[in-house]
Protein backbone atom coordinates (compact mmCIF):
# COMPACT_ATOMS: atom_id res chain seq x y z
CA UNK A 1 0.00 0.00 0.00
CA UNK A 2 1.33 3.18 -1.31
CA UNK A 3 -0.35 6.47 0.15
CA UNK A 4 0.37 10.38 0.21
CA UNK A 5 0.19 12.93 2.78
CA UNK A 6 0.07 16.23 1.80
CA UNK A 7 1.56 17.62 4.66
CA UNK A 8 1.60 21.98 3.63
CA UNK A 9 -2.17 22.54 3.10
CA UNK A 10 -3.70 22.63 6.54
CA UNK A 11 -4.17 25.08 9.24
CA UNK A 12 -1.33 24.24 11.67
CA UNK A 13 1.51 23.62 8.98
CA UNK A 14 3.28 20.10 8.59
CA UNK A 15 3.78 19.62 12.03
CA UNK A 16 0.81 17.91 12.41
CA UNK A 17 0.50 16.15 9.93
CA UNK A 18 3.67 14.63 10.25
CA UNK A 19 2.95 12.88 13.62
CA UNK A 20 -0.16 11.46 12.20
CA UNK A 21 1.59 9.64 10.24
CA UNK A 22 4.06 8.55 12.36
CA UNK A 23 1.28 7.25 14.46
CA UNK A 24 -0.28 5.82 11.67
CA UNK A 25 2.88 4.16 10.49
CA UNK A 26 3.55 2.54 14.22
CA UNK A 27 -0.26 1.03 14.25
CA UNK A 28 -0.02 -0.33 10.12
CA UNK A 29 2.79 -2.55 8.93
CA UNK A 30 1.37 -3.22 5.84
CA UNK A 31 1.84 0.41 4.37
CA UNK A 32 4.53 -0.15 1.81
CA UNK A 33 5.39 3.57 1.30
CA UNK A 34 4.01 6.96 2.90
CA UNK A 35 5.39 9.70 0.59
CA UNK A 36 5.29 13.35 2.91
CA UNK A 37 4.71 16.35 0.49
CA UNK A 38 5.74 19.58 0.59
CA UNK A 39 8.50 21.81 1.65
CA UNK A 40 11.36 19.96 2.26
CA UNK A 41 13.26 21.63 4.34
CA UNK A 42 10.54 22.31 6.58
CA UNK A 43 10.03 18.34 6.61
CA UNK A 44 13.14 17.66 7.52
CA UNK A 45 13.27 19.91 10.37
CA UNK A 46 10.07 18.43 11.77
CA UNK A 47 10.65 14.66 11.23
CA UNK A 48 14.02 15.26 12.95
CA UNK A 49 12.13 16.80 16.01
CA UNK A 50 9.73 13.94 15.75
CA UNK A 51 11.79 11.29 15.66
CA UNK A 52 10.18 10.04 12.87
CA UNK A 53 13.00 7.80 11.17
CA UNK A 54 10.81 5.10 9.61
CA UNK A 55 12.81 4.01 6.25
CA UNK A 56 8.94 3.29 4.44
CA UNK A 57 8.52 7.47 4.56
CA UNK A 58 9.86 9.22 1.06
CA UNK A 59 9.40 13.70 0.76
CA UNK A 60 8.53 14.71 -2.57
CA UNK A 61 9.75 18.70 -2.60
CA UNK A 62 7.07 21.33 -3.42
CA UNK A 63 7.78 25.02 -3.65
CA UNK A 64 4.43 26.38 -3.28
CA UNK A 65 0.75 25.69 -0.59
CA UNK A 66 -2.67 25.89 -2.04
CA UNK A 67 -4.18 28.08 0.91
CA UNK A 68 -8.30 28.52 1.49
CA UNK A 69 -8.48 31.53 0.22
CA UNK A 70 -7.25 30.98 -3.23
CA UNK A 71 -9.86 30.12 -5.88
CA UNK A 72 -10.12 26.19 -6.57
CA UNK A 73 -9.54 26.07 -10.49
CA UNK A 74 -7.59 29.02 -11.14
CA UNK A 75 -4.84 28.04 -8.21
CA UNK A 76 -4.72 24.41 -9.56
CA UNK A 77 -3.66 25.87 -13.04
CA UNK A 78 -1.64 28.31 -11.05
CA UNK A 79 0.39 26.53 -8.26
CA UNK A 80 1.24 23.39 -10.53
CA UNK A 81 4.10 23.38 -7.58
CA UNK A 82 1.44 23.10 -4.75
CA UNK A 83 2.06 20.12 -2.49
CA UNK A 84 -1.73 19.98 -3.17
CA UNK A 85 -1.42 19.36 -7.13
CA UNK A 86 2.23 17.46 -6.40
CA UNK A 87 0.31 14.73 -4.38
CA UNK A 88 -2.62 13.55 -6.69
CA UNK A 89 0.28 13.83 -9.48
CA UNK A 90 1.78 10.66 -7.41
CA UNK A 91 -1.45 9.04 -7.63
CA UNK A 92 -1.98 9.86 -11.29
CA UNK A 93 1.53 8.65 -12.30
CA UNK A 94 0.81 5.34 -11.10
CA UNK A 95 3.03 5.78 -7.65
CA UNK A 96 0.58 5.90 -5.32
CA UNK A 97 -2.68 4.41 -4.47
CA UNK A 98 -4.40 6.90 -2.52
CA UNK A 99 -4.11 10.77 -1.87
CA UNK A 100 -4.89 12.59 1.86
CA UNK A 101 -4.98 16.45 2.27
CA UNK A 102 -6.46 18.87 4.42
CA UNK A 103 -6.50 21.63 1.88
CA UNK A 104 -9.51 22.86 -0.21
CA UNK A 105 -12.05 21.45 -0.27
CA UNK A 106 -12.43 22.98 -3.53
CA UNK A 107 -9.02 22.07 -4.88
CA UNK A 108 -8.87 19.09 -3.84
CA UNK A 109 -11.90 17.82 -5.82
CA UNK A 110 -11.16 19.78 -9.07
CA UNK A 111 -7.45 18.62 -8.95
CA UNK A 112 -8.45 14.82 -8.49
CA UNK A 113 -10.52 15.41 -11.50
CA UNK A 114 -6.90 14.79 -12.94
CA UNK A 115 -7.02 11.16 -11.52
CA UNK A 116 -10.37 10.67 -14.14
CA UNK A 117 -13.41 9.42 -12.99
CA UNK A 118 -14.42 5.64 -12.73
CA UNK A 119 -15.65 4.16 -16.17
CA UNK A 120 -19.35 4.82 -16.07
CA UNK A 121 -19.42 7.56 -13.20
CA UNK A 122 -21.19 10.64 -14.20
CA UNK A 123 -20.23 12.80 -10.66
CA UNK A 124 -17.74 12.17 -7.91
CA UNK A 125 -19.02 12.22 -4.61
CA UNK A 126 -17.90 13.00 -0.73
CA UNK A 127 -18.74 10.04 0.94
CA UNK A 128 -18.58 11.43 4.85
CA UNK A 129 -18.83 8.69 8.48
CA UNK A 130 -20.96 10.04 10.57
CA UNK A 131 -22.35 8.91 13.78
CA UNK A 132 -25.83 7.94 14.53
CA UNK A 133 -27.33 6.55 18.18
CA UNK A 134 -25.90 3.12 17.99
CA UNK A 135 -23.72 3.11 14.47
CA UNK A 136 -22.42 5.30 11.93
CA UNK A 137 -24.09 6.19 8.76
CA UNK A 138 -22.64 7.59 5.34
CA UNK A 139 -23.53 10.64 4.47
CA UNK A 140 -23.37 11.38 0.29
CA UNK A 141 -22.76 13.66 -1.14
CA UNK A 142 -21.05 15.88 0.89
CA UNK A 143 -19.81 18.65 -0.84
CA UNK A 144 -18.13 17.23 -4.08
CA UNK A 145 -21.63 18.04 -6.38
CA UNK A 146 -23.32 20.83 -5.36
CA UNK A 147 -25.67 21.15 -8.92
CA UNK A 148 -26.89 17.28 -9.35
CA UNK A 149 -29.46 15.79 -11.91
CA UNK A 150 -31.03 12.18 -11.03
CA UNK A 151 -28.70 9.78 -12.32
CA UNK A 152 -26.10 11.70 -9.93
CA UNK A 153 -28.07 11.05 -6.71
CA UNK A 154 -28.67 7.51 -7.86
CA UNK A 155 -24.85 6.86 -8.67
CA UNK A 156 -24.18 8.34 -5.37
CA UNK A 157 -26.42 5.88 -4.11
CA UNK A 158 -24.84 2.86 -5.44
CA UNK A 159 -21.38 3.89 -4.22
CA UNK A 160 -22.20 4.92 -0.69
CA UNK A 161 -23.99 1.35 -0.88
CA UNK A 162 -20.80 -0.22 -2.14
CA UNK A 163 -18.70 1.87 1.09
CA UNK A 164 -20.88 1.37 3.17
CA UNK A 165 -20.53 -2.76 2.80
CA UNK A 166 -16.89 -2.73 3.06
CA UNK A 167 -16.11 -0.05 5.16
CA UNK A 168 -18.81 -0.06 7.73
CA UNK A 169 -19.62 -3.89 7.41
CA UNK A 170 -23.01 -3.71 6.48
CA UNK A 171 -24.60 -6.79 4.60
CA UNK A 172 -27.39 -5.19 3.30
CA UNK A 173 -27.38 -1.48 4.27
CA UNK A 174 -30.79 0.67 4.14
CA UNK A 175 -30.45 3.70 1.20
CA UNK A 176 -32.53 6.59 1.99
CA UNK A 177 -32.55 9.88 0.01
CA UNK A 178 -32.81 12.79 1.92
CA UNK A 179 -35.92 14.91 1.66
CA UNK A 180 -38.57 17.41 3.71
CA UNK A 181 -40.81 14.46 4.81
CA UNK A 182 -40.81 10.79 4.16
CA UNK A 183 -44.27 10.42 2.07
CA UNK A 184 -43.96 10.09 -1.60
CA UNK A 185 -45.64 13.35 -2.20
CA UNK A 186 -42.95 15.22 -0.76
CA UNK A 187 -39.48 16.59 -2.13
CA UNK A 188 -38.72 17.82 -5.15
CA UNK A 189 -38.55 17.02 -8.79
CA UNK A 190 -34.58 15.92 -8.21
CA UNK A 191 -35.37 13.91 -5.54
CA UNK A 192 -38.35 12.13 -6.70
CA UNK A 193 -36.72 11.14 -10.27
CA UNK A 194 -33.97 10.36 -8.08
CA UNK A 195 -36.09 8.18 -5.80
CA UNK A 196 -37.40 6.03 -8.78
CA UNK A 197 -34.01 5.29 -10.31
CA UNK A 198 -33.01 4.11 -7.12
CA UNK A 199 -36.09 1.87 -6.95
CA UNK A 200 -34.63 0.04 -9.88
CA UNK A 201 -31.29 -0.74 -8.50
CA UNK A 202 -31.87 -3.61 -6.57
CA UNK A 203 -30.44 -2.12 -3.53
CA UNK A 204 -32.15 -1.92 0.04
CA UNK A 205 -33.85 1.64 -0.53
CA UNK A 206 -36.12 2.62 2.28
CA UNK A 207 -37.27 6.05 -0.02
CA UNK A 208 -37.23 9.49 1.55
CA UNK A 209 -35.77 10.31 5.02
CA UNK A 210 -35.52 13.55 6.62
CA UNK A 211 -33.65 15.09 9.50
CA UNK A 212 -35.35 13.32 11.70
CA UNK A 213 -33.89 9.95 10.80
CA UNK A 214 -30.05 10.90 10.62
CA UNK A 215 -29.02 10.19 14.02
CA UNK A 216 -32.10 7.60 15.09
CA UNK A 217 -30.43 4.50 13.57
CA UNK A 218 -33.05 4.65 10.93
CA UNK A 219 -30.99 4.68 7.71
CA UNK A 220 -27.72 3.55 5.97
CA UNK A 221 -26.60 5.38 3.72
CA UNK A 222 -27.76 9.23 3.43
CA UNK A 223 -28.20 10.32 -0.45
CA UNK A 224 -28.32 14.12 -1.39
CA UNK A 225 -26.51 16.96 -3.76
CA UNK A 226 -23.30 18.45 -2.62
CA UNK A 227 -25.08 21.58 -2.02
CA UNK A 228 -27.28 20.18 1.00
CA UNK A 229 -24.86 18.03 2.32
CA UNK A 230 -22.69 20.20 3.04
CA UNK A 231 -24.67 22.32 5.04
CA UNK A 232 -25.65 19.15 6.97
CA UNK A 233 -22.66 18.00 7.91
CA UNK A 234 -21.12 21.73 8.68
CA UNK A 235 -24.31 21.99 11.36
CA UNK A 236 -23.84 18.59 12.23
CA UNK A 237 -20.40 19.23 13.35
CA UNK A 238 -21.20 22.16 14.66
CA UNK A 239 -23.45 21.34 16.78
CA UNK A 240 -21.07 18.48 18.39
CA UNK A 241 -19.31 21.63 19.26
CA UNK A 242 -21.80 23.36 20.83
CA UNK A 243 -22.85 20.86 22.61
CA UNK A 244 -19.41 20.09 24.06
CA UNK A 245 -19.20 23.82 25.28
CA UNK A 246 -22.69 23.62 26.49
CA UNK A 247 -22.34 20.13 28.61
CA UNK A 248 -18.69 21.74 30.37
CA UNK A 249 -20.57 25.38 31.10
CA UNK A 250 -23.05 23.72 33.31
CA UNK A 251 -20.96 20.52 34.47
CA UNK A 252 -18.51 23.51 35.91
CA UNK A 253 -21.56 25.79 37.23
CA UNK A 254 -21.19 24.17 40.45
CA UNK A 255 -19.35 22.32 43.05
CA UNK A 256 -21.69 19.36 43.13
CA UNK A 257 -22.00 19.11 39.23
CA UNK A 258 -18.05 19.21 38.91
CA UNK A 259 -18.33 16.08 41.57
CA UNK A 260 -21.31 14.71 39.54
CA UNK A 261 -19.20 15.19 36.37
CA UNK A 262 -16.38 13.03 37.66
CA UNK A 263 -18.14 10.10 38.46
CA UNK A 264 -19.82 10.04 35.25
CA UNK A 265 -16.17 11.15 33.70
CA UNK A 266 -16.79 7.48 31.45
CA UNK A 267 -19.91 8.39 30.12
CA UNK A 268 -18.60 12.16 29.09
CA UNK A 269 -15.37 10.93 27.62
CA UNK A 270 -17.16 7.62 25.21
CA UNK A 271 -19.88 11.06 24.17
CA UNK A 272 -16.83 13.01 23.55
CA UNK A 273 -15.56 9.89 21.18
CA UNK A 274 -18.26 8.61 19.52
CA UNK A 275 -18.85 13.02 18.64
CA UNK A 276 -15.59 13.98 17.27
CA UNK A 277 -15.26 14.27 13.70
CA UNK A 278 -11.69 13.09 13.88
CA UNK A 279 -12.23 9.56 14.88
CA UNK A 280 -13.74 9.34 11.27
CA UNK A 281 -10.50 10.69 9.15
CA UNK A 282 -12.25 13.07 6.56
CA UNK A 283 -14.14 12.01 3.85
CA UNK A 284 -13.20 10.12 0.71
CA UNK A 285 -13.83 11.42 -2.53
CA UNK A 286 -15.74 8.18 -4.49
CA UNK A 287 -15.82 7.53 -8.20
CA UNK A 288 -12.40 8.40 -9.41
CA UNK A 289 -9.48 6.02 -10.32
CA UNK A 290 -7.65 6.54 -7.02
CA UNK A 291 -8.06 7.01 -3.95
CA UNK A 292 -8.76 10.46 -2.31
CA UNK A 293 -9.40 11.67 1.33
CA UNK A 294 -10.60 15.49 2.44
CA UNK A 295 -9.67 15.74 6.28
CA UNK A 296 -10.01 18.97 7.98
CA UNK A 297 -7.95 22.33 7.40
CA UNK A 298 -7.47 22.18 11.40
CA UNK A 299 -7.06 18.85 11.66
CA UNK A 300 -4.77 17.40 14.61
CA UNK A 301 -2.55 14.80 14.61
CA UNK A 302 -5.06 11.68 15.10
CA UNK A 303 -7.36 12.84 12.26
CA UNK A 304 -5.01 12.32 9.76
CA UNK A 305 -3.31 8.47 11.18
CA UNK A 306 -7.38 7.75 11.12
CA UNK A 307 -7.23 9.06 7.29
CA UNK A 308 -4.06 7.04 6.44
CA UNK A 309 -5.82 3.91 8.60
CA UNK A 310 -9.14 4.82 6.45
CA UNK A 311 -6.89 5.19 3.15
CA UNK A 312 -5.70 1.35 3.97
CA UNK A 313 -9.03 -0.07 4.77
CA UNK A 314 -10.12 1.18 1.38
CA UNK A 315 -7.18 -0.60 -0.30
CA UNK A 316 -7.14 -3.70 1.28
CA UNK A 317 -11.30 -4.05 0.46
CA UNK A 318 -10.32 -3.03 -2.97
CA UNK A 319 -13.49 -0.51 -3.27
CA UNK A 320 -13.07 1.32 -6.10
CA UNK A 321 -12.96 -2.08 -8.30
CA UNK A 322 -15.80 -3.15 -6.53
CA UNK A 323 -17.51 0.48 -7.07
CA UNK A 324 -17.02 -0.21 -10.59
CA UNK A 325 -18.80 -3.17 -10.92
CA UNK A 326 -21.49 -2.05 -9.46
CA UNK A 327 -21.62 1.38 -11.43
CA UNK A 328 -21.42 -0.50 -14.55
CA UNK A 329 -24.26 -2.92 -13.40
CA UNK A 330 -26.55 0.23 -12.40
CA UNK A 331 -25.86 2.10 -15.74
CA UNK A 332 -26.77 -1.12 -17.74
CA UNK A 333 -30.04 -1.66 -15.51
CA UNK A 334 -30.95 2.37 -16.22
CA UNK A 335 -30.60 1.53 -19.57
CA UNK A 336 -32.44 -1.53 -20.54
CA UNK A 337 -35.83 -0.04 -17.68
CA UNK A 338 -35.17 3.46 -20.43
CA UNK A 339 -35.24 1.43 -23.67
CA UNK A 340 -38.58 -0.76 -22.17
CA UNK A 341 -40.76 2.02 -21.05
CA UNK A 342 -43.19 3.38 -23.56
CA UNK A 343 -42.54 6.92 -25.19
CA UNK A 344 -45.19 9.46 -23.76
CA UNK A 345 -48.43 9.44 -26.27
CA UNK A 346 -48.55 13.26 -27.31
CA UNK A 347 -51.52 15.20 -26.11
Amino acid sequence: MRIVVDVMSGDQGPAVAIEGVKLALADDSTITSLHLVGNEVQIKTERQRLGLTDPRVQVLHASEVLTMDDDPREAIRRKRDSSLVRAIGLVREGRADAVISPGNTGALVAGSLRLHRLDGVERPALAARMPSRTGDFVLIDAGASPVCEPLHLAQFAVMGDVYAREILGLARPRVGILSNGSEESKGTDLTREAARLCGQLGLNFIGYVEGFDLFDDAVDVVVTDGFTGNIVLKTAESLGYAIKDLLKAEITASPWRKLGAMLARGAFLKLKQRMDPEVYGGAVLLGLNGIVIKTHGSSRARAIANAIRVAADEIRHDVNRKLGIEIARANQVLTATAAATPAPIPA
